[in-house]
């Protein structure tokens, strides 16, 4: 059976160009698995809902290398354990050409060695190349900061409706959540505000 996994970092990224890969390649909608997530590590509900599906001679399909994790270590024991433990194989769409486990599997011991050597040096140069991007945005950072830009979020001025509210809320005649849908509010909203407002 085929197998696609997407990810991206973050809700607001978009998945459609790895998307397009999987469908073009004939995967079920079923059984593509997509996660919204951080690849710092492999505690991600739809990554670990295709583990389970997994069965031997399954190949899974990825866009690139760090669409699985985004540490060196941790990229091949998930490797490890896919192809050898559970049986099923890994085609990374970015390098297929060179890298497809089901290769590696058709030489025996050797294949396991090369596959090792392979894995490697692509996951440490995936790693390198994550370095190199998280140091020129620090960089960038500070000189924007240096430059008198200011990050995050502006400080919402805390209005009297919600002032009124709150003490209320503190003093025991309201609840939180009758608090939020008066101010027509969030709780990250509503809880925000009140940080801002104690501090």
């Amino acid at each position: 059976m085929k197998v696609g996994y997407v990810r991206v970092s973050s809700k607001d990224q978009n998945t459609e160009r790895q998307l397009k890969k999987m469908h073009a390649l004939g995967i079920d909608e079923r059984y593509i698995f997509t996660d919204k997530q951080s690849g710092k590590d492999f505690d991600r509900p739809k990554y670990q809902a295709m583990k389970l599906l997994l069965r031997e001679g399954d190949v899974i399909y990825l866009d690139a290398l760090d669409r699985l994790g985004r540490d060196y270590d941790g990229i091949i024991r998930e490797w490890k354990e896919i192809t050898r433990d559970l049986g099923a194989d890994i085609v990374v769409l970015e390098n297929e050409s060179l890298f497809d486990s089901r290769k590696f599997k058709s030489m025996g011991d050797l294949g396991k060695l090369l596959e090792d050597q392979f894995l490697s040096m692509l996951s440490y140069v995936a790693e390198q190349e994550r370095k190199k991007t998280k140091q020129r945005q620090a960089e960038g950072i500070e000189v924007a900061l240096g430059n008198g830009v200011r990050f995050g979020r502006p400080k919402q001025e805390v209005t009297g409706d919600f002032k009124a509210t709150y003490r209320e809320w503190k003093a025991g005649n309201l609840t939180a959540v009758a608090a939020m849908d008066r101010l027509g509010m969030k709780p990250n909203t509503f809880y925000r505000r009140v940080k801002e407002l104690e501090a």
